[in-house]
This record gives C-alpha cells, sequence and structure tokens, in this order.
C-alpha cells in the first residue's frame, strides 16, 4: 500500500511539474512570436565585474562564425596582447588599437585625447559602413567618462549607423545617455576576483 501511495505522489508531481513547465513554455512562445523586428542592436556590457570585453569577443567570435562581418575598435588596453585580436585578425576582422593602454600609465591628458581622436575616426566610419554587421567598440565608456569623446558625437554616431548594424560596448561607468539609447544593458558585478587575492593576470585567461 505504501508503495503504491509513493508512486502516486511521484505521479501527481510528475503532473504538476509538467503543467508548470508547459506554462512557462506557452508564455515564452508567446514572447517569441511577438519579437519580430529584425534590425541592429545596441549592447551595453558595463559593471566593476570581469568578463565585460570578453563577453564582447564572443558576440563577435559569433557573427564571425554565421558569416557576418564584424569590426573591432580598442581603447585603453590597447598596449596588451590580445589573444582574441590574435585569433580574430587570422579570419579578417579589422582592428582599431588605441596604442597608448592605460591612462594611468601614460599620465599625460593631450596624448591620451589625441589618441582617442585617432582611434574614434575610424570608428565613426565603421559605425557609418552598412558593410559591418556588428562593431565592438572596447572600453569605449572611459572616453566618454574622461571627456576625451564629445558624449553627443558618440549618440549621434550611434543613432545614425545603419539600421541592421549591431553594436557593443564595454566599459565600466557607461555613460545613462548611451544606457537609455542601447536596447540591451547587462551590468556585470564583482563578487570576488583573483587579482585582489594576489593573482596576476594571465595570458590565455585574462587577456
Amino acid at each position: 500500500m505504501s508503495e503504491a501511495n509513493d508512486n502516486n505522489r511521484d505521479q501527481v508531481k510528475a503532473e504538476r511539474h509538467q503543467q508548470r513547465q508547459q506554462k512557462v513554455k506557452e508564455a515564452v512562445d508567446a514572447k517569441i512570436a511577438s519579437a519580430q523586428d529584425e534590425r541592429g542592436v545596441l549592447m551595453v556590457i558595463t559593471g566593476n565585474g570581469k568578463g565585460k570585453s570578453t563577453a564582447g569577443f564572443g558576440t563577435v567570435t559569433r557573427a564571425v562564425g554565421h558569416g557576418k562581418s564584424a569590426a573591432v575598435v580598442q581603447f585603453i588596453k590597447g598596449g596588451w596582447e590580445c589573444g582574441e585580436r590574435n585569433l580574430l585578425q587570422k579570419v579578417g576582422v579589422p582592428f582599431v588599437v588605441m596604442n597608448t593602454g592605460f591612462t594611468w600609465e601614460t599620465q599625460n591628458r593631450e596624448q591620451d585625447m589625441a589618441a582617442c581622436e585617432q582611434t574614434w575616426l575610424p570608428a565613426e566610419k565603421m559605425l557609418a559602413d552598412p558593410s559591418i554587421d556588428l562593431v565592438l567598440l572596447d572600453e569605449l565608456t572611459y572616453m566618454v567618462a574622461y571627456h576625451y569623446l564629445d558624449l553627443d558625437r558618440v549618440l549621434t554616431a550611434l543613432q545614425n549607423r545603419p539600421p541592421h548594424q549591431h553594436v557593443i560596448i564595454t566599459g565600466r561607468g557607461c555613460h545613462r545617455s548611451i544606457i537609455e539609447l542601447a536596447d540591451t544593458v547587462s551590468e556585470v558585478q564583482s563578487v570576488k576576483h583573483a587579482f585582489e587575492a594576489g593573482v596576476k593576470a594571465q595570458p590565455g585567461f585574462d587577456y
């Protein structure tokens, strides 16, 4: 008798689980059916946690894997060797790199602003090029926060890009105007970081 009761309880649980999952499926299917607008997406990946650039490069790799054209503009960390750049350039992804490195290393505002301008000019051209399906603006947020780039100039380039073009912006402290313009915003939070425990940045994992 006890075994029969256990079987009945298991069956009831299975039926309830199936019913809950069916409701979830119906809700997801309804969202998929209603999402029919196909256009370029502006995505911002911000926050203090590790992995923002990595996520951006992952999407670039995904795009290339689907036969899409992509381009990358790197601000701030351009002086570092970049594993993603080593790989993606081999498959034809163009890179524009601000080679000054971190601003706290240069300690020269005029030099950094000039380097930023030289990097942003080709970025503007990429954002106006209908042959490019995806543009990654890695660490762009700092250029706006430090007033190396005029905010309105950035917003104008983003708003006037080809309708099908996707753009990903990474970096901490993204300006609220860019966040408001964006279609998708993800915030990466830091819970723990190996660097704070004395573990140095390592090629193949950190860059």
